[in-house]
Formats: structure tokens, sequence, C-alpha cells
């Protein structure tokens, strides 16, 4: 094999671990419990990598952004980077340094977009409008 095509293999291994959510509604105070619910039990299953395509919810709510949150911290903590402690990520994210390696965002609408901007979220969350480019950032 070479290097080129171990490469594209192991580019279409990762990709086979993506978790893409679609056909996500509005996450607000009736229905983020259960959103929450959905992708902890993808985590318990073993997601490593989540991507939530977000083109069908026009509106997030405070409860969808701390939904959102949980599920970093979710992933985060389970698959936290060994090169980095605690303290050097929050600087990280307080710097717009670090980015999440295993959640992302696909199609906000500019309403969730100007919320997620406003309240920092987009400082430790990449967003993308191109599903393919969203699936090559992980």
């Amino acid at each position: 094999m070479s290097e080129a095509q171990i490469t594209e293999w192991l580019a279409s291994q990762k990709q086979a671990m993506i978790d893409l959510l679609r056909e996500v509604v509005n996450i607000d105070s009736g229905s983020y419990e259960e959103f929450e619910l959905q992708v902890d039990k993808l985590i318990k299953e073993g997601a490593r990598y989540i991507l939530i395509d977000l083109a069908q919810a026009p509106f997030v709510s405070s409860a969808g952004l701390r939904a959102l949150q949980h599920i970093f911290k979710q992933l985060h903590s389970l698959h936290s980077d060994p090169n980095l402690n605690t303290e050097e990520t929050k600087q990280g994210i307080r710097a717009g340094t670090y980015k999440s390696s295993y959640l992302k965002l696909l199609n906000l609408s500019p309403e969730i977009r100007t919320a997620f901007e406003t309240s920092g979220f987009d400082m430790y969350m990449e967003t993308f409008n191109d599903l393919d480019t969203a699936i090559a950032s992980f």
C-alpha cells in the first residue's frame, strides 16, 4: 500500500466514525432534554466524533446552548487531549486557540449563529456551512 493509499484509508476510517445528527429541530426548553438523551446514548454507544446539522433548526434557546455545552463536556471528558491539561484547555478556549476535535456544528441559521457568537461558543466549537468541509475538519 502506498502512503497516499494509507492516508486515504485512514481518512475513510475516521469518516466512518463520525456520527452525523440530522433533522435536529429547534432546541429549546421543551426539547433539549430529549436531544441530550439522544446524544448521550450515542456517546455511551461509543460515539467519538459528532457533527450536528442544524439546517432544520432555525432557533436554539439558552436551554439548547446548555445542551450543546453538556455534549461538549461529555465528549471532552471522555476523549480529552492527553497533551493538554484542563487549565491549558481553558486558556486555549479563552484565547480562541482551542477548538473541539469531537463536536462540530453544521448549517447554523443566522439567528443561531448570532446566539452562538454572542455566548462565546464559537471560541471553542467550529461551525461549517458545507458537509464535506465539516467532515474533513475532524
